[in-house]
């Protein structure tokens, strides 16, 4: 590494730019009609300087102090200059890293509230001095300057809040897809080679075409903010793929785009999914930034106002409370750092055009001195926020803070990821440890957490895979993990994982087995798209695609998380296509909380049924080894009225279940490979009546037949 001197010197600042007092409002950089206003918040800094460079970032070109403090704002206006202008800011003040502050002035810091940054040339480097703490004598400052290969900021022009034609659908037709906007069309035909795995790509209309086949209503996308790779990753040779590790909060990843300009590509890809009714959600990291811990490096948050910005132990202020698992926590009772998180989430929907949010490690938001508030100040400022008030919001409820689950304790309007719902499917589908009356109340929108709320079953994102863990074709032929190739000796990623094999460890060719593993990726997809909540897929289920039984692939930029479109299934893809058409024209289970009480036709809105036909009591609901269970729903989301009945057979036999009186007509069976079958019948609901033929592993939908259709003979016309 070149060597440095013990302090660079000061660049020169030519007479011709001199900053006025400017004001202290809005935070960043913004552009008027006479030049640039500058406003950076620190309560605790002595000195806070506006570095300029070349437009490469690579000369620093002059060392301007911010003149005017007004609170805990420093700001300078610079006039007759404008968009493109590059800058990096340095902040002195105390080092006392006991007491919280580990100012450095030596270190260029990035402004967080930076709308487009200036990678340095190669990539940011880990072997430079980005280091506030001095790696020989650790109390002690390091005065080598970084600011070459540091991180900079490009001035951009603020526009007016765009006029987005948003596709705005009912919640009850939210179908949620999470997926990686580079690994979904890396390798999809009929996307331009140069686009393939970029917003562009996305915008394609190979891209678009699959969507709408599917019927999804929501991409959600993983992190698609500026972000950077861990050191740890980048000596092995890997990246971040995932994105959990945020540089820019205001700034798309460059890595992402086809072309020079990331900001316009990810506005036109928005524009793109929503003319075809699709909206888009994307994945943000509040929690943490990607400093680290106390060892890690000063790029920004740290060396403006460590104190201030992050969570920090009252008993240990030198080191940070790591509610994130990734070494700091971002202090949003703070007032600047709420006002810094409330800025992102609005220049997202208003110049991005974002239509919603999924937050990482959502609780973190809402502490209040350290514990969960549902009430939190972060809560109540998105509320009331008159831009933020239509966005969609959905929580990853749980951290790794005291009392860190907090699955149903949102705020009314807040979606979240149930991962009960997850756990539960998987265990009734894959021989875990689980009863129907378990599942059936997943299957009804988990009333447990979130009715005594009065919150709405639309609230509970139900998923049985997601990003994080085995794919839907690993659940069910992988008993063990196997990440090897992420270099952390097979022992990082979910080791509890719910899932099976099906009696053959990985690929195989054994019919047998591989027929078995195709009824459980169709009965769990089942479950999750005509289940009472929000549905969530995650991009790959559909299509077969296998991680090779890596359950944590974050960093694995390649073909073990490209989707490998050349091998899809088109029976799977087909039948994911047929439940989300099902779930739209029916609803299988209404948007609203079932009572159990009879109509005036006699029906209950929702029974829970036994093979015989009779209603389940509570020696069957708490049976833990009965996997056959029937839903009679007389007062379903859609269908002019008439009843639906959805039974499910998790043992590997076959059975008959006596159907209800009525006429009956088939609309899905799991075990035919698009899920269609032509079937009729009538119930009468008495022994020996009726039963439909329920194979193993499976799930059916059957709707009551309307009085102009023809039901069949109970017998004779009975197809399966």
């Amino acid at each position: 590494m070149q060597a440095l001197p013990a302090e660079a010197p000061a660049a020169p600042s030519p007479p011709r730019l001199r900053l006025e007092c400017g004001r202290p409002w809005p935070l960043g950089a913004t552009v008027d009609a006479d030049g640039v206003n500058f406003a950076v918040f620190s309560a605790h800094a002595s000195r806070v300087e506006l570095s300029l460079f070349d437009e490469a970032g690579e000369q620093e070109l002059a060392r301007l102090p911010l003149p005017a403090r007004s609170g805990d704002v420093w700001h300078g206006h610079l006039p007759r200059v404008g968009a493109g202008l590059v800058y990096g800011l340095r902040a002195d003040g105390p080092w006392r890293p006991e007491q919280g502050h580990r100012f450095n002035p030596h270190k260029l810091l990035l402004d967080p509230w930076a709308r487009e940054i200036v990678v340095p040339a190669g990539g940011f480097d880990w072997r430079r001095p980005h280091g506030g703490a001095d790696h020989r004598h650790p109390l002690a400052r390091d005065e080598r300057d970084n600011a070459r290969w540091a991180h900079k900021a490009r001035v951009v022009a603020d526009e007016p809040a765009l006029a987005w034609q948003r596709p705005q659908h009912a919640s009850t037709d939210l179908v949620l897809y999470e997926m990686h906007v580079r690994s979904f069309t890396r390798l999809m035909p009929g996307v331009p080679e140069a686009a393939r795995g970029t917003y562009a790509g996305l915008a394609s209309d190979a891209a678009i075409a699959h969507l709408k086949r599917l019927g999804i209503t929501a991409v959600s996308l993983l992190p698609v903010q500026h972000k950077l790779d861990e050191m740890r990753l980048a000596a092995m040779g890997l990246v971040n793929h995932w994105g959990y590790n945020t540089l820019g909060y205001f700034a798309p990843e460059p890595r992402y785009a086809s072309s020079a300009n990331p900001r316009e590509e990810f506005r036109a890809m928005v524009r793109c999914l929503h003319a075809a009714g699709i909206e888009v959600v994307i994945d943000v990291v509040f929690n943490h930034t990607a400093e680290g811990d106390e060892t890690g490096p000063t790029l920004a948050w740290r060396g403006l106002d460590n104190a201030s910005w992050y969570r920090l132990p009252p008993a240990h202020r030198a080191g940070y409370e790591n509610w994130s698992g990734c070494g700091n926590t971002l202090d949003v009772q703070h007032p600047r750092v709420l006002q810094f998180v409330l800025d992102s989430l609005r220049h997202w929907v208003q110049q991005m055009g974002v239509d919603g949010f999924r937050f990482d490690l959502a609780p973190v938001l809402g502490r209040e001195e350290g514990a969960f508030e549902r009430r939190a100040s972060f809560f109540k400022a998105v509320a009331q926020d008159p831009v933020l008030q239509g966005a969609r919001l959905i929580a990853e409820p749980w951290d790794l803070g005291p009392g860190g689950y907090q699955l149903g304790q949102f705020p009314d309007g807040w979606c979240e990821w149930n991962d009960r719902f997850r756990d539960t499917a998987r265990a009734f589908w894959l021989g875990g440890d689980c009863t129907r009356g378990e599942l059936a109340l997943r299957l009804a929108g988990s009333a447990d957490l979130f009715q005594p709320r009065q919150r709405s079953p639309l609230e509970s994102v139900n998923y049985v895979v997601s990003h994080d863990g085995f794919t839907l074709a690993d659940l069910v032929a992988y008993d063990l993990r196997h990440n090897e190739a992420n270099g952390e000796n097979n022992r990082d990623g979910h080791a509890h994982n719910l899932s099976w094999n099906c009696g053959f460890e990985g690929p195989t060719t054994d019919p047998e087995v591989q027929g078995r593993r195709a009824r459980l990726q169709r009965a769990l997809l089942a479950v999750t798209l005509l289940a009472q909540g929000t549905p969530m897929l995650a991009a790959g289920a559909e299509t077969g695609h296998t991680q090779h039984g890596n359950n944590n692939a974050y960093c694995q930029d390649n073909a073990i998380s490209w989707l490998d479109w050349a091998r899809a299934d088109d029976d799977l893809i087909e039948y994911v296509a047929h439940l989300v058409a099902l779930r739209r024209r029916w609803l299988p289970l209404a948007p609203r909380w079932y009572s159990g009480l009879v109509d005036a036709r006699g029906r209950h809105d929702l029974a829970w049924l036994r093979r015989t036909g009779e209603a389940l009591t509570i020696e069957h609901w708490n049976n833990r080894t009965s996997r056959i269970l029937g839903a009679h729903i007389g007062a379903p989301g859609r269908g002019g009225g008439a009843a639906l009945l959805l039974l499910l057979n998790g043992r590997d036999l076959d059975a008959d279940f006596v159907l209800p009186a009525g006429r009956w007509v088939a609309e899905l069976d799991s075990v035919q490979p698009r899920g269609r079958v032509a079937w009729r019948g009538e119930g009468t609901g008495a022994p020996n009546a009726c039963a439909y033929p329920l194979a193993a592993r499976s799930v059916v939908l059957l709707r009551e037949a309307g009085p102009d259709e023809d039901a069949g003979e109970a017998d004779g016309g009975q197809k399966r």
